[in-house]
């Protein structure tokens, strides 16, 4: 058996971090280790303690308990400007009067660095964001994509050893907000600076970042790579909030090694692995729509992981459509099929009866 590679050194340590405003605690108690060079994403709603945390980062706030380790030094006590951290804000926080040059040079010349040393830094940061020829324009001639590489520039010119995104591509639009993901991750991996991003948006935080830490009520729920949390989610919360899903209440019938089966009040689930649970106890069957297949006929085996239903919605998405089915029960199931043919023959739509049936890999077992 090969030997299982050791993780790498943890860059920032956060250990035991606490910040409370009035009894409140908005962060509570978090402990996390990212590697250097890591993009890393602090997932959550509002009000869940992302941004509060990402502020102690920077140095705006002062934690309550805790500890902030970076590169082997503690962070306790020391401001913002003189931590070696940089923070990119939604806003941007461009300087209108300034030309988008000047405006990257302004840190630099902040701490007082040689003017030939600014002039290169500068250069420099302009061809990494490819924004050479708009040298001269202020930041109302540039585009909100535009406008978000030059704070890009701005915050990695004084080369920090750690950057803090606060949703940073909040203000674009979609279609601009997913061209400008790629770029940017591209970007930040070219420079090799530590990363950690704070969004509300799942699909931007599952472009961008290798490791997520989903936030609610100021605790991590479940920390890992985007695939591991979309497909095996910790919790109820975690599972709904990652994507869409299905989820359907029952209590466990059979747990034994190989498989397990759950009795929902739709449909009997078979489970391809055991849970290690007791026989009759509450749990969640959580499946994403994309894991269930729909056809008009019936499956040869309609006891397992099958269950008829009414179309009642239908939304297309150009490359996939989502059916809602009305089950027996009158709950909802939400099933997405890929559109692979322009012109289907006998196309389900709105009234149909249809099966929608999945595998025993396709769920995951929830007992919180």
């Amino acid at each position: 058996m090969a030997a299982v590679p050791p993780a790498p050194p943890a860059y920032l340590k956060i250990e035991g971090l606490t910040k409370e405003f009035d009894g409140y605690k908005a962060v509570n108690n978090v402990s996390l280790d990212i590697a250097k060079g890591e993009i890393f994403a602090l997932l959550g709603s509002s009000g869940c303690g992302k941004s509060t945390l990402l502020r102690m980062l920077a140095g705006f706030e002062t934690p309550t308990a805790g500890r902030i380790v970076l590169d082997g030094q503690d962070m306790a006590g020391l401001p913002p400007y003189q931590r070696p951290v940089n923070m990119m804000f939604q806003s941007y926080a461009l300087f209108p009067h300034l030309t988008v040059e000047e405006n990257i040079a302004f840190g630099l010349k902040r701490d007082g660095l040689p003017r030939e040393q600014v002039a290169e830094r500068v250069q420099a940061m302009l061809k990494l964001v490819q924004l050479g020829k708009f040298a001269k324009r202020k930041p109302h001639q540039l585009s909100g994509g535009q406008q978000q590489r030059v704070a890009l520039a701005r915050s990695l010119a004084k080369q920090p050893q750690m950057l803090l995104l606060d949703e940073p591509l909040g203000a674009l639009d979609k279609k601009l907000r997913e061209e400008t993901q790629i770029e940017l991750v591209n970007i930040i991996e070219q420079v090799g600076v530590t990363c950690v991003m704070v969004t509300h948006d799942q699909e931007e935080a599952m472009t961008m970042a290798s490791r997520i830490a989903v936030m609610s009520e100021g605790r991590f729920l479940q920390v890992g790579a985007p695939a591991d949390i979309y497909e095996t989610p910790a919790t109820r919360f975690v599972a709904d909030f990652i994507g869409n899903v299905n989820l359907m209440d029952g209590t466990l019938a059979v747990d034994a090694a190989e498989h397990c089966e759950v009795a929902c009040a739709d449909v009997r689930h078979y489970i391809g692995h055991g849970i290690t649970g007791t026989q009759g106890m509450p749990v969640s069957v959580a499946v994403r729509p994309e894991k269930i297949k729909l056809s008009r006929a019936a499956p040869a085996d309609v006891r397992v992981n099958a269950v008829k239903g009414r179309i009642r919605e239908m939304s297309y998405f150009g490359s996939f459509t989502v059916f809602h089915l009305t089950l027996p029960t009158g709950a909802s199931l939400k099933v997405s099929q890929a559109n692979t043919d322009r012109h289907p023959e006998d196309r389900l739509t709105w009234n149909d009866e249809a099966w929608a049936t999945w595998d025993g890999w396709a769920q995951v077992v929830l007992t919180q």
